[in-house]
């Protein structure tokens, strides 16, 4: 007969000052935190996110969130909005203890709705939208830019508040993301992704 080992305690962990800043963290060490502080972990690396979204911010993802929601309606896709989990595993059968990456994009679409769990979205979202801020705009502009082209996000805008654009990136054929161009007041923005849906940047912006 076997020795029976006793089973490893899960510890919870209040205070982000005990994590090590260099430290490789998986999804499962994440699902243990419990300290306010909202994080990101990419690639295993933590990164930190802004404690609250500006006003415009917040209303700028209001606005495209309802835009997207209602164009939605009755379509075979969903629209989640930050804080909201979505984890990027090397292959779909990766354990939590096996996956290094989960991040918060501030607009989420999944049309392929096996990758929706309670936990979230495991694996890429059709279309994604991040709302830059100052303290993130360095992470949604290389980790997470990198971060969405690896795992085949299939569209991927940019939103500039402070500067009334917004630019989509659109995965090619070759799984690398091209830029459309820098949509300003004016102009109107189509998906790609989303066929039929279009939004007027002036109304996006329009506080």
């Amino acid at each position: 007969m076997g020795v029976k080992y006793p089973e490893k305690e899960e510890v919870e962990i209040d205070d982000i000052t005990l994590l090590e800043p260099e430290g490789v963290y998986s999804y499962a060490d994440y699902l243990k935190w419990t300290f306010e502080e909202r994080v990101e972990i990419i690639k295993g690396k933590i990164f930190k996110m802004s404690a609250a979204p500006a006003t415009k911010h917040q209303e700028v993802s209001s606005i495209l969130g309802y835009e997207i929601f209602g164009y939605l309606k009755d379509k075979n896709c969903k629209v989640f909005y930050a804080p909201f989990d979505v984890r990027f595993p090397k292959d779909l059968s990766d354990s939590n203890e096996e996956t290094f990456t989960v991040v918060q994009p501030d607009i989420s679409v999944i049309c392929d709705l096996i990758k929706l769990d309670e936990a979230g979205c495991k694996g890429a979202p059709d279309l994604i939208v991040e709302i830059l801020s100052p303290s993130t705009s360095s992470k949604d502009l290389k980790e997470k830019f990198w971060l969405y082209q690896e795992h085949k996000v299939k569209e991927y805008w940019v939103v500039y508040p402070g500067e009334n654009i917004i630019e989509p990136f659109e995965l090619d054929h070759e799984g690398i993301f091209r830029s459309k161009g820098k949509f300003v007041e004016g102009d109107a923005l189509k998906s790609t992704v989303l066929s039929g849906f279009s939004i007027q940047i002036n109304d996006v912006f329009k506080s």
